[in-house]
């Protein structure tokens, strides 16, 4: 959740994004559920919900109460779930930013790539939206895609690993 404060006169206020991933990163580094930043008539606040509170809510009733783009289970639950970056050697493709990673362009289509598909620097491999944006994550790199590491509408970090390509 990312809020302006009270002196915002009515005008939309300027978000830097950088500033908003270096705050997101606090709170997972250091652990923390909320952290506020304050300059003159600024304040900007992350914040997000602890793990056990997503993990015990129904979808259904979480879905229209959820903060958009910055909850995102923490960086350990990847690991309890069993998934590490050094199983599978080959470029790691990493989230530029905190969102939703979406698997193809809608959900009627098919994904843009699969484990096995063969890809080409610039290629499109995933979406990762991020505040009603949809921000494509292209292969750096030609390679053969050997793991991917999100599922398709899955709440992504910044600096999370997404895809392996090799």
């Amino acid at each position: 959740m990312a809020e302006a404060s009270k002196g915002d006169k009515g005008g939309a206020m300027r978000i830097d994004p950088k500033l908003v991933r270096e705050l997101a990163q606090l709170l997972t580094d250091n652990e923390l559920t909320e952290i506020e930043v304050e300059d003159g008539d600024r304040r900007i606040k992350v914040a997000r919900e602890p793990a056990s509170v997503i993990a015990a809510a129904p979808a259904a009733a979480a879905a229209p109460a959820a903060a958009p783009a910055l909850s995102a289970p923490p960086m350990q639950a990847r690991e309890e779930l069993g998934v590490r970056e050094e199983e599978v050697s080959g470029h790691t493709v990493k989230s530029p930013m905190v969102g939703t990673a979406y698997m193809s362009p809608d959900p009627a289509s098919k994904p843009f790539v699969e484990v096995g598909d063969a890809v080409k620097a610039g290629d499109t491999l995933l979406i990762v939206e991020a505040m009603k944006v949809m921000n494509p994550i292209t292969a750096p790199e030609g390679g053969v895609v050997k793991k991917i590491m999100v599922a398709d509408a899955q709440p992504v970090e910044f600096d999370q690993p997404l895809v392996v390509i090799g």
